[in-house]
């Protein structure tokens, strides 16, 4: 049974106090219809000035994201004031590239529920997917006050793993996208922060070498190498890594065990996998911290170029483009 069910709002709203039970109730009194987003003529402007439309996905996958859309939209209008339905909904707008349309379904959401942590955390991944890191950042921020103290809980998957067990929760997913969106902003600082706290609290090996990478890379940014080195240091090769070995394969780069070589992947028409965008970032990045500043700058490029443009790799390598003196 999935974590946002109704049994587990109420048990959240147990633990957070009266008020959002005072919103839960008038939620339910209100019974507003549900929300019908507006489907714009495109998703965002990239950090570089391009227009950016539809995700490239494959016709097969497309296609089971559009049935899984037509389910959640099917529970969002039964029942619109459900939590649970509502973040359905938006998280499957989501995962077809419709983020304006996502972010509009989790606001109308904090309408009903100004106090609900999950909604916060989803729409904070979709403001970094449209490149607002400000407001990313704010959403984020808040979900972390409104979860300080309080019980964590599993998140589910909207596509499971190999092993269909979720690797995520509440507070590990509010903590990893605040640290990309603060090193995505460039403020390295408050990056390394959230990033170490998160190595630390991590309950398994995925959550571990993911904070890793980006507590490495900042660290790196700022100059700290000393710390950077300490960072990856106990992440070996023989981690139970389940989905994330992207991010593990890159912490044997990082402590000299493999070259860039054995890590990049590029398919022959010159795109990459979300995954692989993942690692050309953490390649790239690696190459510039290490004073090889020109083929950073060219993989940086190849990536933008790639297509792959909800990625956090393609993302960050915009970023870096973006900081580049004119």
């Amino acid at each position: 049974m999935s974590c946002m069910s109704r049994t587990l709002v109420i048990a959240w709203a147990r633990v957070v106090g009266p008020m959002l039970v005072a919103s839960v109730a008038t939620a339910a009194q209100a019974q507003p219809r549900p929300v019908q987003p507006t489907a714009p003529a495109w998703q965002t402007i990239s950090l570089l000035g391009d227009t950016l439309r539809a995700l490239p996905l494959s016709a097969t996958v497309r296609a089971r994201y559009q049935a899984q859309l037509r389910d959640a939209r099917g529970a969002y209008e039964h029942a619109p004031t459900d939590v649970d339905s509502i973040i359905w909904y938006a998280r499957r707008l989501g995962y077809l590239g419709q983020l304006r349309e996502s972010i509009q379904v989790y606001t109308a959401g904090m309408a009903l529920y100004p106090d609900n942590p999950w909604l916060y955390r989803h729409r904070g991944h979709r403001y970094i997917s449209v490149r607002d890191f400000d407001a990313a950042i704010r959403d984020l921020e808040r979900a972390r006050q409104l979860t300080a103290g309080r019980p964590d809980m599993v998140e589910p998957d909207g596509q499971p793993n190999a092993q269909n067990t979720p690797i995520g929760t509440l507070q590990s997913n509010i903590g990893y996208h605040l640290a990309l969106a603060y090193y995505l902003k460039g403020d390295f600082e408050s990056a390394v922060r959230v990033a170490r706290a998160e190595v630390a609290a991590a309950s398994n090996d995925d959550r571990r070498v993911s904070m890793a990478h980006w507590l490495y890379l900042a660290l790196r940014r700022l100059g700290r190498d000393a710390e950077a080195a300490q960072a990856v240091a106990p992440m070996a090769r023989d981690l139970k890594v389940i989905e994330n070995e992207n991010y593990h394969r890159l912490m044997g780069l990082y402590r000299g065990e493999l070259s860039p070589d054995a890590l990049l992947k590029v398919n022959a028409d010159g795109s990459m996998s979300v995954e692989d965008a993942s690692s050309a970032y953490g390649i790239a990045t690696w190459h510039w911290v290490n004073g090889r500043r020109t083929e950073a700058v060219a993989l940086w490029r190849r990536m933008v170029v790639a297509g792959q443009w909800g990625a956090f790799g393609t993302i960050a390598a915009e970023a870096d483009l973006a900081r580049l003196p004119r």
